[in-house]
């Protein structure tokens, strides 16, 4: 039998924010989750909210996603506005949401881009201050959380929360022994 080794998709757009795509994506390689980055862009090169310049790993166009785990989507300004304008990705998030597919968004993500999806309607959610609003309009409950786990949906509140927002995927996807060992492994949990 031929199983599809599922893979974690983290999608950048010019203006993202720096911490929040590498530290998830290398919490979640430390745990042993394939994890790519995508360059919305035409090409692999993606400059962030700071000035620096990454190259991902692969450019949107040329998946399939058909061995998609997670979606997720870090933030920043005007990071979270050109995935929101980015329409074959929106139309990944939705399709992949009504399959009960994992998404996972922090910062000005869930607000700019989940929302208006309607992806978080009836969802306990957070995001970045100020941006509560346009989460409640989009059917969202909102916590004043560091990182929230609704089911198959993760949300966090900014730069601060990258480390335990990329290791609540881990526990959602593993377990939480294994989010507690890459935790440990890290120096984020020293117990």
């Amino acid at each position: 039998m031929n199983m599809i080794m599922k893979r974690n998709y983290v999608f950048l757009a010019d203006g993202f924010e720096e911490i929040e795509a590498l530290a998830t994506v290398d919490v979640l390689r430390r745990a042993g989750m394939p994890a790519v980055t995508v360059s919305i862009n035409d090409s692999p090169a993606v400059t962030g909210a700071h000035g620096m310049v990454i190259e991902a790993d692969e450019v949107y166009s040329e998946l399939s996603y058909d061995d998609a785990d997670w979606l997720i989507l870090p933030g920043g300004m005007p990071g979270a506005s050109n995935l929101h304008e980015c329409d074959a990705l929106c139309g990944l998030l939705k399709a992949h949401a009504a399959d009960s597919g994992n998404t996972a968004a922090i910062c000005a993500a869930p607000a700019v881009v989940l929302a208006p999806l309607g992806i978080l309607k009836g969802r306990d959610a957070t995001c970045y201050p100020g941006f509560e609003g346009q989460c409640i309009a989009g059917g969202a409950t909102m916590h004043d959380a560091p990182v929230v786990t609704d089911g198959n949906i993760i949300t966090a509140h900014g730069p601060a929360a990258a480390i335990p927002f990329a290791l609540a995927i881990v526990g959602a996807s593993k377990g939480e022994a294994a989010a507690r060992e890459t935790g440990r492994g890290m120096m984020f949990h020293r117990e």
